[in-house]
C-alpha cells in the first residue's frame, strides 16, 4: 500500500494549521482520521478519488470501523474530520457535495453522573473542628454543594461577589455569562466564619493560596484529602458536589428550569440528564413501596 500522504489531505491539514490556527495535536488527529479512511479505501481496492466518493462508502467505512470495536466517540470524531475535509474540498472546487452529511455514527452511551446521597453529603461536610484549614475548607465545600458551582467559578470568586446578608453569589460562568445563585444558610455561616478568620475584604479572592486564588488542582487535592479522612469511598471531585446538588434539587422540586438557571446551562438538554437520575430514584422508591411493584416470592 502506498504510504505517501494524499496531496489533498496534506493541503487540508496545512489549511487547518495556517488559516484556522488549530493546534498541532488537533491537526494531527484530523490527519489520523483521514488516513484511516484512506487505508480502508485502499484495502477495498478503491482509489481515493474524493470527488467520486459517495455517502454509501462513508457509511460502509463507519460500519466497518464499528465492527472492529472502535468506540462511538472515536467514530463521531472521524465523521467530523471527514465532514470538515469535504467542506474544504467543496470550497476548493475539488468536490461538488459532502457525502458525510447524511451519515451518523452510533450514539454515545449516555453516562449518568455519580452523586452522593443526602446522608453521604452530610457526613462528608461535617469536618472536624480545629483541623488545619478546616474553616476554609468547610466554607469551600458548603458553597460547592449549596450553589452547585463549577470548580473554575469557585476559584475565581472574590469577596465582593458574595452577598451573605441576602444569601446570593454572583458567578462568572462559561462563555463569560454572569448568573446570580442562592447561597444556603449552612454555607453562609461557614463563609462568614472564614471571612472573620481570613480577614477577607473586597478585591481579595474568597479562597486564596500562597500566590493568589486557589488553583483548580489545589481544590481537587483538598477534596481528596477530606474524602479519605471522612471515610467517603466514592471518587470525590468538585463536579460530584455540583451533580449532587442538582440531583437533590430536582428530586425535591421537580423544577428543571430552576435547576438549569442555577447550574448555568445554556441548553436545557444538558440539564435533562438529571431527570434520568431522578427517575432512577423514583424507580427504586416505587419498587420498594408499591404493593404491586414486585410479586412476592412464591406468589
Amino acid at each position: 500500500m502506498d504510504t505517501a500522504p494524499d496531496p489533498s489531505v496534506a493541503r487540508f491539514l496545512q489549511y487547518l494549521a495556517v488559516e484556522r490556527g488549530l493546534s498541532p495535536r488537533t491537526v494531527e488527529a484530523y490527519g489520523e482520521d483521514l488516513a484511516q479512511l484512506g487505508a480502508w479505501l485502499a484495502q477495498r481496492g478503491e482509489a481515493t478519488e474524493w470527488r467520486r466518493l459517495g455517502s454509501d462508502s462513508i457509511r460502509a467505512f463507519i460500519a466497518a470501523q464499528h465492527r472492529q470495536g472502535i468506540s462511538s466517540r472515536s467514530l463521531q470524531r472521524r465523521l467530523s474530520a471527514v465532514r470538515s475535509f469535504y467542506r474544504w474540498l467543496v470550497r476548493e472546487g475539488a468536490a461538488v457535495s459532502n457525502p458525510a452529511d447524511g451519515v451518523r455514527a452510533p450514539r454515545l452511551a449516555r453516562k449518568l453522573p455519580n452523586v452522593l446521597d443526602a446522608d453521604e453529603v452530610a457526613a462528608f461536610l461535617e469536618l472536624p473542628e480545629g483541623a488545619p484549614l478546616a474553616t476554609r475548607d468547610r466554607a469551600l465545600l458548603e458553597l460547592f454543594y449549596s450553589s452547585a458551582l463549577r470548580v473554575s467559578e469557585l476559584c475565581r470568586l472574590h469577596w465582593e461577589h458574595l452577598d451573605l446578608a441576602q444569601g446570593l453569589v454572583r458567578v462568572l460562568g462559561k462563555g463569560n455569562r454572569t448568573r446570580i445563585v442562592p447561597v444556603g444558610r449552612r454555607a453562609r455561616e461557614a463563609l462568614e466564619l472564614w471571612r472573620q478568620e481570613s480577614g477577607g475584604v473586597p478585591g481579595q479572592p474568597v479562597f486564596a493560596g500562597r500566590n493568589g486564588p486557589l488553583s483548580v488542582r489545589a481544590v481537587q487535592a483538598r477534596l481528596k484529602v477530606w474524602a479519605k479522612r471522612q471515610g467517603v469511598w466514592k471518587r470525590v471531585h468538585p463536579h460530584l458536589l455540583r451533580h449532587s446538588c442538582a440531583s437533590h434539587m430536582l428530586e425535591s422540586s421537580g423544577n428543571l428550569r430552576a435547576v438549569q438557571e442555577m447550574l448555568g446551562h445554556a441548553d436545557i438538554a444538558t440539564t435533562q440528564i438529571y431527570t434520568h437520575l431522578d427517575f432512577q430514584h423514583l424507580a427504586k422508591v416505587y419498587d420498594a413501596a408499591h404493593p404491586r411493584a414486585r410479586r412476592k416470592p412464591g406468589a
